[in-house]
């Protein structure tokens, strides 16, 4: 081949990346718009679903622990998967089964409910570990700005899900409807994650990079374990919030609506969180300080809810909202900062999510059980400010300014 054909060769390569990264771009933004809504729709639906159907409040809450159950199961397996189908090829899969579990789910039926909702798990599972590292893989110099753009999908969808799930199930679509339409958003999805799977990005230094630190153990790692506490217990008062809240809401004197809109408004007022706190962690050197406001917010929030008046209920959530997701935020950055390789930051994404939504599953249970056995809600939500002090004490190693195999600094 001439030099000249080369060049020719190397600039037609160049033209045709830039409109794929734009697709890209869109994809991973849609993939982060499935991550939370079919989740998030579920908790104001419970009540209406578990009077349908017939079911005890046991296994109705199981609908939001069997996700987290399923995140725990696969993600370890999220990064072996991935390397043997390659991650482009794996994401496309999974929105696959998504919108199978969609519609599994939207059955009328105890065994459909639960087989659905199982597969949503498993398939939302694949997206949480891989996307991140897909990130770092291709867009190392924009890790922020696409994690805060990708957070920002996966919130709005999740604030939204919330929100419209009982004005669409009173239309008379019915919970299954509500929970159904769902898989329009994923079957789009797919169709623009196609372009994807014709040549799959690669990037040669990481491909090395990769395989020098492939043998390490990042469950041996102390740091990858504070990140891995960070993801899970964030996790652990997010889903039992999503679980929980509208029924303590309602209790307080808010009707079904309302406390279901009330979830969303602490969804929304992520968003800008979610898009500024990436961002700014990619720039600082040391994450600590950002550890600190979230867990002030969160602990206000839940007092303010504990104690306050239903008027000030808006802003504990929109507090509690702004907690979670700044936590989320850097436990999701942390898997790009604190590694060196999309290698390494697939693996502490899975080992994170794994151990972290098992810790995550308990939550909902625990609440319950400990609201079964006071009779009240105060004990259970004491819990989480229990759980709001531990995040702030490994937050702040998480936060420190080290690589998880190496616990070298980066100064």
């Amino acid at each position: 081949m001439s030099i000249h054909q080369a060049a020719n060769q190397l600039e037609q390569t160049k033209m045709d990346i830039k409109p794929r990264l734009g697709l890209l771009i869109i994809g991973i933004i849609l993939l982060g718009a499935n991550l939370r809504a079919p989740l998030t729709s579920v908790g104001p639906l419970v009540t209406s679903i578990r009077d349908n159907l017939g079911i005890s409040n046991t296994l109705s809450g199981s609908l939001t622990t069997l996700p987290l159950l399923s995140f725990a199961l696969l993600s370890p397996f999220a990064p072996r998967i991935a390397r043997r189908f390659g991650m482009e090829l794996t994401l496309f899969l999974s929105l696959i089964l998504l919108t199978i579990g969609i519609g599994i789910r939207s059955i009328d039926g105890v065994l459909t409910l639960l087989i659905g909702t199982i597969l949503i798990g498993l398939a939302i599972a694949m997206g949480n570990v891989l996307l991140p590292s897909l990130i770092k893989h291709n867009f190392a110099r924009n890790i922020g700005l696409m994690t805060g753009t990708y957070a920002v999908s996966m919130n709005l969808c999740g604030a939204i899900g919330s929100g419209i799930s009982i004005p669409i199930a009173s239309s008379g679509l019915g919970w299954a409807g509500a929970l159904g339409c769902w898989g329009i958003l994923s079957l789009i999805t797919v169709f623009f994650w196609m372009p994807q799977l014709r040549r799959p990005f690669k990037s040669e230094k990481d491909v090395q990079t990769a395989h020098k630190v492939k043998n390490i153990n990042l469950w041996r790692s102390g740091l990858a374990w504070q990140i891995t506490f960070f993801m899970g217990l964030q996790s652990f008062i997010f889903y039992t919030v999503i679980t929980w809240m509208p029924e303590i809401l309602e209790q307080k004197g808010l009707n079904a609506d309302e406390a279901g809109w009330m979830l969303s408004i602490m969804q929304l007022a992520v968003i800008p969180i979610t898009f500024i706190v990436p961002i700014l962690a990619g720039r600082l050197q040391s994450q600590r300080l950002l550890v600190v406001p979230p867990v002030i917010f969160l602990i206000a929030g839940i007092f303010g809810i504990l104690y306050g008046s239903t008027i000030f209920i808006p802003v504990c959530m929109i507090l509690i909202g702004i907690g979670v997701g700044t936590i989320f935020s850097l436990s999701m950055m942390f898997f790009s900062l604190r590694t060196q390789s999309t290698h390494e930051a697939t693996e502490l994404s899975g080992m994170a999510q794994s151990f972290g939504y098992l810790l995550a599953a308990i939550g909902p249970v625990l609440f319950g059980l400990l609201h079964d056995v006071t009779h009240s809600w105060t004990i259970p939500l004491f819990m989480l400010v229990v759980i709001s002090a531990l995040i702030f004490i490994v937050g702040m190693r998480a936060g420190k300014n080290e690589y998880v195999t190496t616990n070298e600094s980066l100064s």
